[in-house]
């Protein structure tokens, strides 16, 4: 291990949710699908409690909606419950209004359900950039602590490539950003926190950008993925593109292994407690 612990996250959706698969799948047909999140969640906790990892959990209102007890064991095992939006609608597609109703209803049902404050947020598909930065204001006004929407990548979805890749308060009266972790190599950021690119690159490479961070940059990092990931015997999507379907399903099988040594290899914990020096601080890498 490197000695420095790092933050465990789950992007807590199911697999017709997804961004890959917004052009085929309408959200008036969610309910039609068999869905799969809960069981899939209750796995990743397991694999949790095995590890005595605690981790947080960015949590859809529209999933907690329906699987209250999933939320109630995420809080009895100790971990944290934050907010992912209430239905996967990408915030840069939202006015302010819209964005303000969706994670006030957010937090009000999972702080229902799970009986403890929400602090966190992340918004879907990493989708705060230079032209919705209003959200940050927006976010405090509704009693949220800090945001970990940006990833700053180029990416045909997302990305802030100039943002700063350490936690920074993007508007002075906003809450605090938890960028998605990046490794800075040959003048460019390269992607570091996870998700679909820990499937498609080998797992090594990720292993060593980690410590590069840990050691080099000194700082913590990043993780994130999806209950969908460690599901390789998941429903197909009828009529999703080529593109779509080499992203979502590549190296399934192999997910949870990979996960399974992270959690063996590296220390982890809750977004909440290994950023709480940097959150408590009163300055902040301005934008």
């Amino acid at each position: 291990m490197t000695g420095r612990t790092n933050a465990m996250t789950v992007d807590v959706e199911d697999y017709f949710q997804v961004q890959a698969f917004a052009g085929c799948v309408r959200r008036d047909e969610w309910d039609a699908f068999p869905t799969r999140v809960e069981a899939n969640t209750h796995r990743v906790l397991d694999l949790f409690a095995a590890a005595r990892v605690r981790a947080t959990f960015f949590t859809l209102g529209w999933v907690a909606q329906r699987h209250p007890a999933l939320v109630r064991r995420i809080v009895a095992e100790g971990h944290e419950l934050a907010s992912h939006g209430w239905d996967h609608t990408r915030a840069d597609s939202q006015t302010q209004a819209a964005f303000r109703a969706d994670i006030r209803r957010t937090r009000a049902v999972l702080e229902d359900t799970g009986g403890v404050r929400v602090a966190g947020y992340r918004a879907a598909t990493f989708s705060i950039g230079a032209g919705n930065l209003w959200a940050f204001p927006i976010l405090l006004e509704e009693g949220y602590a800090y945001s970990s929407s940006i990833n700053p990548i180029r990416h045909d979805l997302y990305g802030l490539p100039d943002a700063p890749r350490v936690p920074f308060r993007p508007v002075a009266d906003g809450v605090p950003e938890i960028p998605m972790t990046t490794v800075r190599l040959f003048g460019r950021n390269w992607p570091c926190s996870g998700g679909g690119y820990f499937r498609l690159l080998p797992t090594g490479l990720y292993r060593a950008g980690l410590k590069r961070v840990n050691r080099r940059d000194r700082q913590p990092g990043i993780f994130y993925f999806h209950p969908w990931e460690i599901d390789p015997g998941q429903p197909r999507i009828a009529g999703a593109p080529l593109k779509s379907r080499l992203r979502h399903y590549t190296n399934l099988a192999r997910m949870q292994g990979g996960l399974e040594r992270l959690l063996r290899d590296f220390a982890w914990d809750r977004m909440d407690r290994v950023y709480a020096p940097v959150l408590s601080a009163a300055e902040l890498v301005p934008a």
